[in-house]
């Protein structure tokens, strides 16, 4: 066990006293033939294996293979410069069936395959090692930014953003090594022409001057040696190059390369009989091998036709199956609503509902290993410890009327938002609208409404090197739902909800809910209360100082608009910090002349109070509104009017059916210890 631990230790060392200590013919055969076949492993390795970190110890191993060949060459050229140009039988097997009885032909053909070698296939994987490792590393920073975005955003958990980090690392170990491992394989090359030479110039020196031998004899002896020495160095040498290359690149992939080029290859049968015709043609020039273009042309067509009959056959099996699924489906629904008990089943509707096209299916389907249900499970824990309140289960549907690419968010039942992503595309956004220009698809960001481009795979992370910001189409799905949620959660809140929120405050403090409800307030003026703070945004967690609020003033005060505000108060701690920037708050003050406008237009009846205040003047306010959250939009992220508490309630009113983002708070609802910043004034006149 000990041996088989430390073999490739034992391999090193005894590769290292290969190059001092002379070997007898049968062993140089032995290894030479074991050389091969470790070629022969690892290019075949790199063909079935899905990506290149599938093969990481590639460099080593790398490393490892070319020393053996290196202390072959120096074994092999001591026993061909000292026994005559004898050096084994796999040496003289390959140099007499490569010359076929004429020398120069033979050395050609070899000198051909090492430049062969040497020129294009090293070359062009060396060129491939030191691009890819040159941009796997400018590309970390943006990757290592990506992981922690999703790590903040709730997308991924510890132990999912701490795999990521180490696959990155991984990736840039791997095509760094792999940038410094190919100048082996190119020094080989150069190495194997110098010793070919050596042993043809040094062996026809010897032979003549201490074996007295003819020239012609020489140069065929040694030439034989020469050749086949080249020849079993740079056969093994020739598949780690080609393996090298097909490591470097490769992208990452579900199947090997053996199925993935079967696949994409084979997936546009028409290619194949408009090459075979092309190809038919060229029996058309004068002097043409017109059987074998022929043989191979009707081959191409023949196939072509088999793969579209094959593919036809497929499609009507499936549309058969789909058929009879339905029929089956038909006849069971008829006997299922026969019941009229059923049919009441069908008439409700969900609190949250998705529909997707066909082409997302895989995105959001637990069977394809999607995530889209875990996100939305770490997103409810989040949103419930920020605002106190449970999101209700999402039903999820498939739509094959719509849009393959596109989904559609609704809110009991009825449409509210929808968007269109592209499966295996990353939607990429230019943050500061300074970044260079990228090829891609134009699209909007369907959460935030920005400009941006959807980008491909190899394309992904030149984005994240130019300063883009990158997010995978199921991270754009989801954000865009958890939005919709949080602008739409005041309308989900149900009496049940209310409920499930009381008992849980009842298992701490029943006293307080006790007295609450419903002997001051009934359970549907608590629901509005509490669905008017979710609708400007202002958590419930707190629910006790929220029942406690409504205890003191409920008796008096029967309005629930005004309850919430005397809630809020309450709250100003929550709020201050939602809204405040350390110490301090920047807002838009409201001129007192517009607070006295809107303060003697309130009016009263027995549905709650409203406002009667001319079109005109309300036209002018959004405007002087507008005005000010627009000159001073890129000094603050959020705008905030700031008003007296009489007037925060009417004004919120006033200006939400026209700026319904806008946030409208009273100085009572600030901490007594933040600063506040005036940096601008609504104003009727300027």
């Amino acid at each position: 066990m000990r041996i088989v631990q430390n073999l490739v230790v034992i391999f090193v060392v005894v590769t290292l006293a290969l190059i001092i200590i002379p070997l007898p013919p049968f062993f140089l055969d032995f290894m030479f033939i074991l050389n091969m076949a470790l070629s022969l492993i690892i290019l075949l390795t790199t063909m079935f294996i899905n990506g290149p970190l599938d093969f990481q110890i590639f460099p080593s191993a790398l490393l490892i293979t070319t020393l053996l060949r290196l202390a072959l060459n120096i074994s092999s050229t001591r026993l061909i410069l000292s026994n005559g140009g004898s050096a084994g039988a796999v040496i003289a097997t390959f140099g007499n069936f490569v010359l076929g009885g004429n020398a120069i032909v033979g050395f050609i053909v070899f000198l051909i395959i090492i430049i062969v070698q040497f020129v294009v296939i090293t070359k062009g994987a060396e060129r491939i090692s030191e691009v890819s490792a040159r941009f796997t590393l400018d590309a970390m920073p943006g990757k290592q930014m990506a992981i922690d975005a999703d790590l903040s955003s709730g997308t991924i958990t510890e132990v999912e953003a701490r795999e990521r980090r180490k696959n990155v690392q991984r990736e840039a170990e791997f095509y760094g090594a792999m940038d410094g491992a190919t100048k082996f394989v190119k020094g080989d090359a150069i190495a194997s022409i110098i010793i070919a030479v050596i042993n043809l110039v040094a062996g026809t020196i010897i032979g003549i001057i201490q074996g007295g031998m003819a020239f012609s004899e020489v140069l065929s002896v040694y030439s034989i040696a020469t050749v086949g020495d080249g020849l079993v160095s740079q056969v093994p040498a020739l598949m780690i190059s080609v393996g090298t290359s097909m490591i470097v690149t490769r992208a990452a992939s579900e199947d090997n390369l053996n199925i993935e080029v079967t696949r994409q290859l084979l997936s546009q049968p028409v290619v194949l009989i408009i090459s075979g015709i092309a190809i038919a043609c060229l029996s058309l020039i004068p002097g043409a091998p017109a059987l074998q273009i022929l043989i191979i042309a009707i081959m191409l067509v023949v196939f072509g036709i088999i793969l579209i009959r094959n593919q036809q056959q497929q499609v009507a099996v499936e549309e058969a199956d789909e058929l009879t699924q339905f029929v089956e489906q038909e006849g069971s629904e008829i006997d299922f609503y026969r019941n009229i008990d059923n049919v009441y089943d069908i008439i409700g509707v969900e609190p949250i509902e998705m529909e997707f096209g066909y082409s997302l299916l895989p995105l959001v389907d637990e069977n394809s290993s999607s995530s889209f249900i875990d996100r939305i499970v770490i997103f409810r824990k989040q949103y419930a410890l920020d605002m106190g309140v449970v999101i209700p289960s999402v039903r999820l549907r498939d739509n094959g009327l719509i849009n393959p690419n596109q989904y559609i968010i609704k809110i009991k039942g009825e449409e509210v938002a929808k968007g269109d992503v592209l499966v295996g595309y990353y939607l990429a956004l230019d943050p500061g609208g300074d970044c260079e220009p990228i090829d891609g698809i134009e699209t909007i960001e369907p959460a935030y409404g920005i400009k941006g481009k959807w980008v491909t795979e190899k394309d992904k992370e030149m984005a994240e090197v130019y300063g883009y910001t990158v997010i995978d189409a199921l991270s754009v799905i989801v954000t865009h739902l958890s939005e919709v949620i949080k602008k739409h959660m005041h309308e989900l809140l149900s009496r049940q909800d209310i409920n499930s929120l009381l008992e849980n405050v009842s298992k701490s403090n029943p006293a307080i809910v006790a007295d609450v409800i419903p002997n001051i307030v009934s359970i549907a003026d608590f629901q509005k209360i509490l669905i008017n703070l979710l609708n400007e945004g202002v958590p419930i967690r707190d629910m006790e100082s929220i029942l406690e609020s409504i205890g003191d003033h409920g008796i008096s005060i029967k309005d629930t608009d005004m309850l919430t505000e005397y809630v809020r108060q309450k709250l100003k701690r929550t709020i201050t910090r939602k809204y405040t920037d350390g110490n301090s708050i920047k807002v838009i003050a409201l001129d007192q002349e517009i607070e006295n406008i809107i303060l003697n237009s309130a009016k009263k009846n027995e549905h709650g109070t409203y406002l009667a205040i001319d079109p005109s003047v309300v036209q002018t306010i959004v405007e002087k509104v507008t005005e000010q959250r627009d000159k001073l939009k890129e000094l603050i992220d959020q705008s905030i009017i700031l008003t007296s508490p009489i007037v925060r309630i009417y004004f919120k009113r006033l200006i939400e059916q026209f700026l319904g983002d806008l946030t409208v708070l009273s100085f009572n609802e600030i901490e007594t210890n933040i600063q506040i910043q005036v940096i601008g004034m609504v104003k009727l006149e300027s």
